[in-house]
């Protein structure tokens, strides 16, 4: 499957891999990516069935995510390496460790997920029916994007947030794709194995975030006690965006205390 994988590998040094959620692509780390080369080789990428990589034209579970991007860490010839996943990239992390937790030095969990609440299922279920019955992708995205901001954030930073739609409402994402990978995460639940996972784990989350919620975070709090936890409290989903600079200084943060 790697072959089928569009990615990004720059700078050196310790690898670390990001993974991005369900509504974006590699492009969404940008910001990131260009913090940490200077002192990480920083892979991106972007999962089957987002940006530029092979649709998703049959249905995908997190296990198949997971998977293909093993499959990229061998082709790159990278044994171990800290992984960053936002969203459902959280998601595809945990059945990385699931699978192969030789692989993965530490995990961070962004705005993630055990499994999605009830309101956080309606929600996702609510932008894949959209995807389905809508006219274009800037219908969707006007009508999913409260969701991802807070509303601070929302009323103040109108020109980050018009840029950010521009992005969510690139007519040239595939639609089916979307729905494949929206099933998904819907069906994602590591509840009843997580606990069983003892690689060291940053939990980030958004306190205000009603999609992987503090419900959902909780999930994942109670099965990984060894895990560091950081809440955003006024922030919603997009809390890397709300707040860049501290997000980015409690990665580093991290990365810098697992060596």
């Amino acid at each position: 499957m790697n072959s089928k994988l569009h990615y990004i590998d720059v700078g050196s040094g310790e690898p670390v891999l990001f993974i991005h959620g369900l509504a974006g692509d590699h492009t969404a780390w940008m910001p990131y990516i260009e913090k940490f080369k200077n002192d990480y080789r920083v892979i991106a990428f972007d999962n089957l069935g987002a940006g530029r990589s092979f649709p998703a034209h049959k249905g995908l579970s997190m296990v198949d995510l997971a998977e293909s991007t093993l499959e990229l860490l061998d082709k790159l010839n990278i044994d171990a390496c800290h992984v960053v996943g936002r969203s459902m990239g959280g998601a595809v992390v945990q059945e990385m460790v699931r699978m192969q937790p030789k692989r993965v030095k530490s995990m961070i969990l962004t705005a993630s997920l055990a499994k999605l609440d009830p309101l956080g299922k309606r929600l996702i279920e609510n932008m894949r029916d959209l995807v389905l019955w809508g006219r274009s992708w800037e219908e969707w995205t006007r009508l999913s994007s409260p969701y991802f901001i807070s509303s601070k954030f929302f009323n103040e930073q109108q020109e980050q947030v018009m840029k950010v739609e521009r992005l969510l409402a690139d007519e040239s994402r595939d639609r089916e794709s979307y729905v494949n990978l929206a099933n998904g995460v819907l069906n994602f639940d590591s509840t009843s194995w997580l606990g069983s996972i003892k690689t060291p784990t940053l939990i980030m989350a958004g306190g205000l975030d009603p999609i992987c919620s503090m419900m959902s975070t909780q999930w994942m709090i109670d099965r990984l006690p060894h895990a560091k936890v950081s809440i955003f409290e006024e922030c919603s989903h997009f809390f890397l965006m709300e707040e860049p600079i501290k997000s980015m200084q409690l990665i580093q943060d991290w990365l810098r205390e697992q060596n």
